[in-house]
């Protein structure tokens, strides 16, 4: 049984389609990824999927049952991590598990020994005692991780789950997050960090205008969307360059003082830079940050 499955689903805001007419299934044991540019409607797709808001039409099943009359059923084996910390300030970094663990009904010498496995998991082993407050961004939101698995969830649902964290603390989450992938743990994805969903999910779902415009592995995205090399060259003067990139590249973008071409044959491409004594230029294989801007552009959303 899919932990999560979507079909037409629908929700309007001041008569505009947020989402539209989405379908999504999520396989069980697996890291799905939902990704798309700000507002593309991934957030209120996650708040719909958890009973918070009803949708306009459509038909949503988290972990067997209809949402959003199932919720207070489904939610007792759901974790969530929001793109807000909410933690309690008043309360110590174990205190703020073990509140959190008592809305679940867990009884509290279950909770306390669950705790020390999340602290360690969340790198906060030595901060069990701390006051929330005195911990600083990443270590509130790794305490934030750790507590959205204080009940043993099946589905875990990660709204950016690493924003606002340094690399050895987004290493630290990633690691803990594909042990529990291997523990079948489903996790639902949202992040903004293109290095994030490849590393971490084996299926990923662009989303733009609240529709899903591509779907599959973030390598099969790639091999679909993107030709295999990308060499872009940097630096003023490269205007001059455009009818070159019409001969050379299959295809090519400029963004601000970069042109991104795109090529089956890097080689040649490089050779013929490195003949013409052009500006500086780095060659790299496509990624799926190249599928996300060809697919939902390179300009800047609000």
């Amino acid at each position: 049984m899919s932990p999560l499955r979507l079909t037409g689903l629908t929700k309007r805001y001041a008569g505009t389609a947020v989402v539209d007419g989405l379908d999504l299934e999520i396989a069980p044991g697996r890291c799905h990824g939902l990704l798309g540019p700000n507002g593309a409607g991934k957030t209120t797709t996650l708040r719909l999927a958890l009973g918070l808001i009803e949708a306009d039409a459509g038909e949503i099943a988290l972990l067997g049952h209809p949402m959003p009359c199932g919720a207070a059923l489904a939610r007792r084996k759901v974790g969530v991590v929001p793109q807000a910390d909410s933690l309690d300030p008043d309360f110590s970094v174990r205190e703020n598990l073990l509140t959190y663990g008592r809305y679940f009904g867990i009884p509290k010498a279950e909770l306390e020994r669950r705790i020390p496995a999340l602290l360690e998991f969340a790198g906060l082993a030595g901060k069990a005692e701390a006051l929330a407050p005195s911990l600083s961004g990443g270590m509130k939101r790794r305490l934030t991780l750790a507590r959205a698995l204080i009940n043993d969830p099946r589905l875990l649902i990660l709204d950016e789950p690493t924003t606002g964290l340094d690399p050895q603390a987004r290493h630290l989450v990633w690691r803990g997050l594909r042990r529990l992938i291997a523990q079948g743990k489903t996790l639902l994805l949202t992040t903004h960090f293109m290095e994030e969903a490849e590393r971490l999910c084996d299926r990923i779902s662009i989303i733009d205008h609240g529709r899903i415009i591509a779907e599959g592995s973030p390598r099969g995205l790639i091999e679909t969307h993107i030709e295999p090399h990308v060499v872009e060259v940097f630096g003023e003067g490269i205007a001059g360059l455009h009818n070159w990139a019409d001969r050379h590249c299959d295809r090519w973008e400029q963004a601000g003082e970069s042109l991104f071409c795109y090529t089956h044959d890097h080689l040649a491409l490089t050779a013929e830079l490195d003949r013409m004594g052009s500006p500086r230029y780095l060659h790299r294989p496509a990624s799926l940050e190249d599928v996300f801007l060809k697919l939902t552009g390179r300009d800047l959303r609000d």
